[in-house]
């Protein structure tokens, strides 16, 4: 929350402005306290939309019909005056961060559980919303606030307004303005078709594949915004990651044809187990996120009124300060409420500065993208910055495939000398190879303690990208990931442990989850081989036993050549997958 600047009224109608929550498209948002102490977010409109005689009017117009939207799924609609020369509306606080900030920057992706859960209060929004005669027209991650007690939806309402100015002062555009956020589009608003409530049950879709994956089901921005959209309309989605009923839910929500979408009541139908549960009470989120929740909600308490002494807007303005209406023989607006559309901001005493783009939709045509960053709130802990690890990954994965290449060659050297050892005993050579086999031991010693100097730093450097990934939500330390691979017993469990949870914040199961587990038991063996094969064959008492510690050795080489391999593996994979998370792919 950004303090209150020189050109920032002090009040607002009856309500004390505390602070900035943001700006965008709209107008400008605002922390602020009523007189009895109600903490409540108060939007104004800018002064060039209010100017706009069209604007006003469908303002009014959706704001009457948001109001009939009930607050059970959105912010509660507290106060309006649209007839100011600065227009305001005022919604109560939700003490919550978006969907994209808990996802993207706070926890990951959600669970299963939590995204069908997720799914059945969203339902229940957008049965409200089309209810009241209303299409969101946006429905984004950014414009869904995760609470404590289910999701809640805002910012209904406003794409429809802009649309009103979206083409000038030529007039107002009924079809063919792209209202909406690219990324979390229906195939009806990248035509430039009109669109009904089947618009909103795709990007519903949209948002729990996100939600549950952590990444948006047709790609980003990344190869261009044409690109995108033409994804949107034409090719089939990315639903990797998700399974069961969810996979089937937002597979049928992303139909390309509006009329082979499920309809609101369907999903009613389909989400009915985990309404079911909400209403009983039981916890849609897992703990550790409800307790981040929880900590963000006591912090409301700290937000303190400025000093500063400031002009107070008046709550109405004549007539006359609208001429652009008496122009046009429109009279003043009417008061309407307002329905919900100022995303929360939980307000530590301080914090740094808030985007621009902060919940508000653009207006003149300006249309956000999905890169534009959504609004930044009140983080218990900054979470730490993902580093790239792509040249560690690379030294890494050279070392250990000279590893294995050195291994692979001991194994062949030994498998010649297995079915000659009889003839080499008894022709005196036998000295001649142990002088060879002392050069393989010596290669593999010195690579094999390079590769467990460098290995351990990727490794860190891995874990440490995984806690800024999800703050708060692995197991053991960052200094683990390092250190447990040098710690006796230690070294069998906590290592598979750490990479667990690196892997499940990271990517989806199951991106990497095979080879990591194929990868560790090949390493388990090769650890226990050498360190519980000491007796070398050269030191054999007869030709049976040497034949034996070769036997021994040769398993010993081919589990850590099948282990230097599938490490080779696991840490190009689990870097693409982190540079992909971090957007470098």
């Amino acid at each position: 929350m950004e303090q209150l600047g020189p050109d920032d009224p002090g009040r607002v109608g009856a309500y004390r402005l505390l602070g900035r929550l943001g700006e965008g498209g709209m107008g400008r948002v605002y922390l602020a306290r009523s007189e009895r102490g109600r903490t409540v977010a108060v939007k104004l409109v800018r002064e060039e939309l209010a100017r706009e005689p069209e604007f006003r009017r469908r303002f009014a117009a959706e704001v009457s019909a948001a109001q009939r939207v009930g607050g059970e799924w959105t912010a509660p609609v507290l106060d309006a005056d649209t007839t100011a020369a600065t227009p305001w509306v005022a919604t109560g606080y939700v003490a919550g961060p978006s969907l994209y900030d808990v996802v993207s920057r706070e926890f990951g992706p959600l669970p299963e559980t939590s995204a069908l859960s997720l799914a059945a209060g969203l339902v229940r929004a957008l049965e409200a919303i089309h209810g009241a005669g209303l299409v969101h027209r946006d429905l984004k991650p950014s414009n869904i606030l995760v609470t404590i007690d289910g999701p809640r939806v805002i910012d209904f309402g406003i794409a429809r307004a802009l649309d009103s100015v979206s083409t000038g002062a030529g007039g107002m555009t009924h079809t063919g303005a792209v209202i909406g956020s690219p990324g979390f589009m229906s195939p009806e608003q990248v035509r430039g078709e009109r669109v009904g409530p089947a618009s909103d049950v795709f990007c519903l879709g949209s948002v729990l594949a996100f939600a549950a994956t952590g990444r948006m089901p047709f790609g980003t921005q990344e190869s261009g915004a044409h690109a995108l959209l033409f994804r949107i309309a034409q090719e089939e989605p990315d639903l990797t990651g998700l399974q069961g009923r969810l996979l089937e839910l937002v597979r049928d929500c992303l139909a390309k044809e509006a009329d082979q979408r499920p309809t609101i009541a369907e999903l009613l139908r389909t989400t009915a187990p985990e309404a079911e549960a909400a209403a009983a009470g039981r916890p849609w989120l897992p703990g550790e996120l409800l307790a981040h929740l929880g900590r963000r909600a006591v912090q409301l308490l700290d937000a303190e009124s400025p000093t500063t002494t400031r002009t107070p807007m008046p709550r109405t303005q004549a007539a006359a300060a609208q001429p652009a209406a008496a122009a046009s023989g429109g009279g003043p607006v009417p008061y309407v409420p307002v329905g919900p559309q100022t995303p929360p901001h939980t307000p530590p005493h301080q914090g740094p500065p808030t985007p621009q783009s902060y919940g508000t939709a653009p207006y003149a045509g300006q249309q956000p993208g999905w890169q534009t960053p959504p609004p930044v709130y009140g983080v218990v802990n900054r979470p730490q910055v993902a580093l790239p690890l792509r040249g560690l990954a690379t030294t890494t994965s050279i070392l250990l495939g000279l590893c294995g290449l050195i291994q692979l060659a001991e194994l062949l050297y030994f498998m010649i000398t297995y079915g000659q050892l009889e003839d080499l005993y008894l022709s005196g050579e036998w000295y001649d190879r142990v002088e060879t086999y002392d050069t393989f031991l010596a290669l593999g010693f010195f690579s094999f303690l390079a590769t467990i100097v460098v290995f351990p730093i990727w490794f860190h450097r891995a874990r440490c990208n995984a806690e800024a990934f999800a703050p708060g939500q692995l197991r053991m330390g960052t200094g683990m990931a390092g250190g447990s691979w040098f710690i006796p017993v230690v070294w069998w469990w906590f290592p598979k442990q750490i990479a667990n949870d690196i892997v499940r914040v990271t990517a989806p199961p199951p991106a990497a989850r095979a080879i990591l587990n194929a990868w560790w038991w090949a390493w388990v063996v090769t650890l226990a081989c050498w360190l519980f094969n000491w007796e070398l064959w050269e030191d054999g008492s007869s030709v049976d036993a040497a034949e034996q510690a070769l036997a021994v050795n040769m398993f010993a080489d081919f589990a850590t050549v099948l282990s230097a391999g599938l490490g080779v593996v696991l840490v190009q994979r689990l870097t693409t997958l982190q540079e992909k998370r971090m957007g470098l792919r």
